[in-house]
């Protein structure tokens, strides 16, 4: 058990010997599912991977872990962000615990290993749980990877144009972590914001980092405000500390800073958030009946246990995950045989509806087409959430460019973050 209450190993239904699970996949319609789950635990995101967690017991509850009359076994691991441990527990999974599939990861790096790993694997499937990096979908896709979320870029959509044209910055300072999803994250801003005559400055750090005293002291003077591409222990420290040093620069957050599992943290940072504008998957508060009711499914259930005040960006992801799986299982009644050719095809044609409302459906590429949300943080109830006030409907991968003219700008680094001017 953690301190959340979700136990390491589940094995839901009927007990089988995790010991005893055959290595192949499973052909006989008697036979388990057998999932395997990757989120982060440990490490700097394990915040984040606790709530990925949450929504997943919740969902596997509700269907009383079947699918197509199959029992579910689930079997779950740990990761801690980095790609070399990622790699590492999903083969623990797919080798020594025989899963049919693999629902996650959560962290960028972790994303893009992963895909690497799927094709090397045959008769096997990994679904995305939350990672954003752009190109592990977008180039040298893999064709049994599939991400039922959109991308850190996409999650940026409409966020580099309202700050320019309707906040009025021209100059601001990017504030990152020095890895693949925060350079999706700024190539999505820059793209809107440097096009419309924006200047950036651009302060990476590493992963982990707990001093973030040189990184605020590098704060250009001519800077208006500071979008922060940051999230988990990296986030609220970077703002505990900034917060404490006297600064008062307006805060653009990005889309995993703007999140519950930030803001349900108690601090000086909290003063530094209230207006704060961001962009991202969710909000705490969207005006759709089907938002509305998974944030009251999961208040009923975390309850007293640990849970957030509001469903994470993680928790929404995984959630959605787990949806695609069990509807293209559904829709092949549960036929995992000849290679998981037909579980494979029914997951790329699926269209969903995400537990935000939003509607999505996959590209050619095995990625996400939905919405995305302009939010801005408010204080409600005594406690800070993010509400939707815009909407940018079916954001592609590309963000509307054609897809050769999108490449031809080259892939999100910290020496090529998107901004292009003109």
């Amino acid at each position: 058990m953690n301190g959340h209450g979700i136990p390491r190993r589940l094995l839901l239904g009927a007990g089988l010997a995790a010991a005893a699970a055959p290595k192949a996949p499973a052909i006989a319609q008697n036979a388990p599912i057998r999932m395997g789950s990757l989120a982060t635990l440990e490490g700097p995101f394990s915040s984040s991977g606790q709530d990925a967690y949450r929504a997943l017991t919740m969902v596997m509850e509700e269907r009383n872990a079947t699918v197509a009359g199959r029992r579910i076994e689930w079997t779950r691991e740990s990761s801690n962000a980095r790609a070399d441990v990622a790699l590492a527990r999903a083969r623990k999974l797919i080798e020594q615990d025989g899963v049919d599939f693999i629902l996650g990861p959560l962290s960028g790096a972790e994303g893009l290993a992963l895909r690497d790993y799927s094709r090397t694997l045959t008769g096997k499937t990994i679904i995305n749980g939350s990672s954003g990096a752009a190109d592990t979908t977008l180039r040298s896709p893999s064709p049994n990877f599939f991400r039922f979320n959109t991308d850190g870029t996409q999650w940026m959509a409409g966020l580099g144009e309202h700050v320019r044209r309707q906040l009025n910055f021209s100059e601001v300072a990017i504030v990152a972590e020095d890895y693949a999803f925060p350079y999706a994250q700024a190539f999505g801003f820059n793209l809107d914001f440097c096009r419309l005559g924006g200047r950036v400055h651009h302060l990476w750090s590493p992963l982990g980092t707990t001093d973030f005293s040189s990184v605020i002291a590098r704060i250009p003077r001519s800077a208006q405000a500071l979008v922060c591409l940051q999230g988990g222990q990296d986030g609220l420290a970077f703002l505990t500390q900034y917060g404490q040093s006297g600064g008062g620069l307006p805060i653009i957050a990005g889309s995993v800073m703007a999140d519950q599992t930030l803001m349900s943290a108690r601090g000086p940072h909290r003063r530094l958030m209230i207006g704060m504008v961001s962009a991202g998957p969710i909000a705490d508060v969207i005006d759709d009946p089907t938002w509305t009711d998974f944030v009251a499914r999961y208040r009923r259930r975390w309850a007293d246990q640990g849970g957030l005040a509001s469903p994470s960006l993680f928790a929404v992801a995984y959630a959605l995950a787990f949806s695609a799986a069990m509807t293209a299982l559904e829709q092949v009644n549960g036929d995992l045989s000849d290679n998981q050719q037909a579980f494979q095809r029914a997951l790329a044609g699926l269209r969903l509806t995400a537990p935000t409302g939003a509607q999505v459906r996959l590209d050619h590429n095995r990625q996400a087409i939905s919405d995305n949300f302009l939010t801005r943080v408010e204080e409600r109830g005594g406690r800070p959430v993010t509400v939707a006030f815009q909407r940018v409907r079916e954001v592609n991968q590309t963000l509307g460019m054609p897809e050769a003219q999108f490449l031809a700008l080259g892939a999100p680094s910290r020496d090529n973050a998107g901004c292009v001017s003109g």
